[in-house]
This record gives structure tokens, C-alpha cells and sequence, in this order.
């Protein structure tokens, strides 16, 4: 299965962007998630969504981020709002623990 991200760019804080991660193939059992890794800082996961939708949130995005998933599209997304400039990364999904896309840059300033 490969990972291709996209909807990343640069905004204004306040701003909102709209990552999507489309999978080329069926992801529907698997669970997934946005990671993201800004410049000289380790790698953290922004959010989890389940394969039953449940879904989880890093502390720091919460209120402001909102992951979903559309299984018969084989895409996952993560709808940011109120961006932050601490919300500078590149982000990226993976899906079954095991896949990974190469990533998007978010640029909030």
C-alpha cells in the first residue's frame, strides 16, 4: 500500500488547511494516523483514527484539528483550523502501523 499526502502549504495563523492521505489500496481495517516533525524535534503523533472511528488527539491540537476517514475512497484527512506557527512540520499519515506516506509541509506564520 503506498501513502500519498497532499493539502499541505503555507497560511497565516488562524488560518485552515485540509491534508488528505489517499491509499492505493483498501485501508478500511486498518487503523491510521497524522504524525507530524517539525525542524530539530522527534517525531509526534497528532492524531489516531481507529477502524471503527474512534478517534484520539494529541493535547496540543485538540479543539482545533479533526481527523476522518472515508473508507470507500481509501483516504484519511485531518482538517486543521486556528493554526498555530508551533504547528510548522511536516506531516504525514500512516496507515496498519506499517505504511507511511513522504509527507507534506504545513507552514504556518
Amino acid at each position: 500500500v503506498q501513502l500519498v499526502e497532499s493539502g499541505g502549504g503555507s497560511v497565516l495563523a488562524g488560518g485552515s488547511l485540509k491534508l488528505s492521505c489517499a491509499a492505493s489500496g483498501y485501508i478500511g481495517s486498518c487503523g491510521m494516523g497524522w504524525y507530524r516533525q517539525a525542524p530539530g524535534k522527534g517525531r509526534e503523533l497528532v492524531s489516531g483514527i481507529n477502524r471503527d472511528g474512534a478517534t484520539t488527539y494529541a493535547d496540543s491540537v485538540k479543539g482545533r484539528f479533526t481527523i476522518s476517514r472515508d473508507n470507500a475512497k481509501n483516504t484519511l484527512y485531518l482538517q486543521m483550523n486556528s493554526l498555530k506557527t508551533e504547528d510548522t512540520a511536516v506531516y504525514s499519515c500512516s496507515a496498519c502501523g506499517r505504511y507511511w506516506g513522504q509527507g507534506t509541509q504545513v507552514t504556518v506564520s
